[in-house]
């Protein structure tokens, strides 16, 4: 019923599966650190120029 599901009784086939999907994570870490950090230069700039205008 369930033949789709494979779980290898040697218990090393998943140490590439692991490395991968923390090399992922850490991808994903990595990129969201970059985002936040443009985004708030981003929104610097946009302060400091509508900033100008109000005064």
């Amino acid at each position: 019923m369930m033949e789709f599901l494979y779980f290898p009784e040697d218990k090393s086939l998943y140490i590439p599966a692991v490395i991968s999907l923390l090399v992922f994570v850490i991808g994903a870490f990595v990129a969201m650190h970059f985002i936040k950090k443009a985004s708030r230069k981003e929104e610097e700039k946009w302060k400091q120029k509508y900033d100008d205008l109000k005064d």
